[in-house]
């Protein structure tokens, strides 16, 4: 049973902001002024299950660090748009490239620079701490801050609904 008020059965993409959602948004720097993110282990089974499993999987963040970049490639993740300065034009390339319609689509983002794609995807999430603009139009808020398991939240719901979480490559990375 899901707590999203949207047909999950047509959900075969997710789409992710980085700060503020697979990471806090609070980001400690390195003594070079590297900024170092923090991730959440069970958003990185969920996203590579996610993959596995055949669901698209792109990241879309206006960050720019090999450290990001090697998480997320190491995930099996091959849509990956970083230094992002207009989301909707990296999110209209994911599109391009793999032919998903956008009610297929879900993003989670947590502030303004999300808020264009936001309107164009069938499913719209938000972390719990987002802005709230982004609250606002999110057709799902999920209980999960930013960086504490909102990835993991939307992409389990999704896979239960649709009858592939915890079958065959469940239980290995």
């Amino acid at each position: 049973m899901s707590s999203i008020n949207y047909d999950l059965k047509k959900i075969k993409a997710f789409v992710f902001d980085v700060d503020g959602v697979l990471s806090s948004d609070q980001i400690p720097l390195s003594p070079e002024g590297e900024p170092m993110r923090m991730v959440n282990i069970k958003d990185g089974y969920a996203l590579n299950l996610a993959v596995k499993s055949g669901y698209g999987v792109a990241i879309i963040t206006g960050g720019n660090t090999f450290a990001v970049r090697k998480r997320f490639e190491g995930l099996g993740i091959k849509h990956i748009y970083m230094k992002s300065s207009i989301k909707m034009k990296d999110f209209e390339d994911f599109i391009q490239k793999t032919g998903y319609k956008a009610e297929e689509i879900i993003y989670v983002g947590d502030d303004i620079p999300d808020y264009h794609v936001m309107l164009e995807v069938g499913l719209p999430v938000a972390p719990a701490d987002a802005a709230p603009e982004i609250k606002a139009i999110a057709k799902y808020i999920s209980h999960k801050k930013g960086g504490e398991g909102v990835g993991r939240d939307v992409i389990e719901q999704v896979m239960k609904v649709q009858g592939t979480w915890m079958t065959g490559e469940a239980f290995g990375w």
